[in-house]
């Protein structure tokens, strides 16, 4: 009898994770979004930075996987050799990546209506 109520359950549970595997879009990006992705001499000196950051927050993660992936954008482009711009570009990510803000930057982390995943 046990057995019979315990299929159903993982029987829902395979379905729910195949149906939660089909929606997820595939992993995009759009460089550093709303702000330049290199200098006007190297106008693509960072933009590997932002695109692993992107993947990043395509993942989805809690809000200490979003904070690394912030500070590891912000280490990347001053190992890129810009150190001028880090600070404003992590304000940027921190406000503008927020799950609770509707983006329509193709990295906001979760989405802004599911929020965080909790741990």
């Amino acid at each position: 009898m046990k057995i019979l109520r315990f299929s159903p359950i993982v029987l829902l549970v395979i379905l729910s994770n195949t149906a939660n595997a089909e929606n997820i879009k595939p992993f995009t990006s759009d460089g550093c979004s709303a702000f330049p992705d290199g200098t006007t001499k190297h106008k693509k000196l960072w933009l590997a930075c932002c695109k692993a950051h992107d993947y990043a927050y395509w993942q989805g993660g809690t809000y200490w996987q979003r904070l690394a992936a912030d500070k590891a954008l912000q280490q990347c482009v001053i190992e890129a050799g810009e150190t001028s711009i880090t600070n404003l570009m992590l304000v940027g990510v921190r406000f503008g990546g927020s799950p609770y803000i509707p983006s329509t930057f193709s990295g906001a982390m979760i989405g802004p209506i599911l929020g965080y995943i909790k741990h």
